[in-house]
């Protein structure tokens, strides 16, 4: 793991003092010339001036202890969270018990949602790491065991066994080879793409061509979307190799604008997902169709695009075949 930058320890005044330091100047130079003029007058300080000063430094000194609470001690609790959170505590997440200015409460409000980005990711990485090494287990424990027996029971095999063994080999080579294709297009599409934006007539051509057994239909062409059009290749072919992988002919994508956005509708007429399933279909790996190659990656991967675009993606109840909904910004 890559350390932080260290910031050069040296001494630096605390605000505290910084604070009751610049106020008690302040004070004091307007204050010490007043004595200098009277003692070089030959005159002291008469009862009332000096009641004035020293009342002065008392309202000096709470004015200080006011900003001091408000500012120094929020920063303090502040800092405090952060070294909490950065010990791995998700319950250090939490507001603090006071802000003392807005400027420290906006501030402590974006750090506090950053830090829950973060242990989000972190929860989520953790829990992909499972997923992938449970996913890339099995094939190769399958290709291993395959293997072991032909080493060593292979003189006495017959050919049909012989290439049984073989099959299984190749069908979990093909199945490795896809997962990290697919861990791939996953690494690059967390990582956005330059920023741009495109239409959905610039990216029919290419989708028709690519799926040629799909009849697919189009309409708001000429609509703006807010991302660049390799990221919108990559989303729509993932949903339409979806929709042909359970039995779909056909593919519609209607674009419109709604509320400042762009809404996007894809919706085919295959065999559309199970009430039991509607609430899985994003989860990474999650698949029904595992014996025939699947590695359910692709809508993980469409939602990772999306949101890299500060878009979304949602499954909508439809009478027949699946409907996705996507959001985007319509610039």
């Amino acid at each position: 793991m890559t350390e932080a930058p260290r910031i050069p320890g040296k001494w630096r005044p605390s605000m505290a003092l910084v604070v009751y330091s610049v106020l008690l100047v302040v004070l004091g130079l307007p204050s010490g010339l007043i004595i200098l003029v009277r003692a070089l007058g030959g005159r002291g300080l008469s009862t009332l001036e000096t009641g004035v000063l020293v009342a002065s430094l008392l309202v000096t000194l709470f004015i200080a202890y006011v900003l001091t609470r408000a500012v120094t001690r929020p920063i303090a609790a502040l800092v405090g969270r952060t070294r909490e959170i950065a010990q791995g505590g998700r319950d250090a997440i939490r507001p603090l018990d006071a802000y003392g200015t807005a400027e420290l409460a906006t501030l402590s409000q974006g750090f506090l949602d950053l830090a829950s980005r973060l242990m989000d990711r972190t929860e989520y990485m953790r829990s992909f790491a499972a997923h992938v090494s449970h996913e890339l287990k099995s094939p190769l424990t399958a290709i291993k065991g395959s293997a072991e027996l032909m080493r060593d029971e292979g003189a006495g095999m017959t050919e049909a066994e012989r290439q049984r063994f073989l099959d299984h080999i190749v069908a979990d080579a093909d199945r490795l080879t896809r997962l990290v294709a697919r861990l791939r297009e996953l690494a690059q599409a967390e990582m956005p793409l330059a920023r741009g934006e495109t239409t959905l007539g610039a990216v029919l051509p290419d989708l028709r061509s690519q799926f040629s057994t799909l009849q697919i239909t189009g309409s708001g062409e000429e609509v703006a979307l807010g991302v660049p059009r390799e990221a919108l290749d990559i989303v729509l072919a993932h949903l339409a190799e979806n929709s042909l992988e359970h039995g779909a002919s056909h593919l519609t994508i209607a674009v419109r604008e709604e509320e400042g956005r762009a809404v996007v509708i894809v919706a085919d007429d295959g065999g559309g997902i199970s009430e039991g399933n509607r609430d899985r279909i994003f989860q990474p790996f999650f698949t029904t169709r595992r014996e025939s190659g699947g590695t359910g990656m692709g809508l993980d991967i469409v939602r990772a695009m999306l949101q890299a675009h500060d878009a979304e993606i949602e499954l909508v109840q439809a009478p027949k075949g699946a409907t996705f909904k996507l959001t985007l910004s319509n610039r």
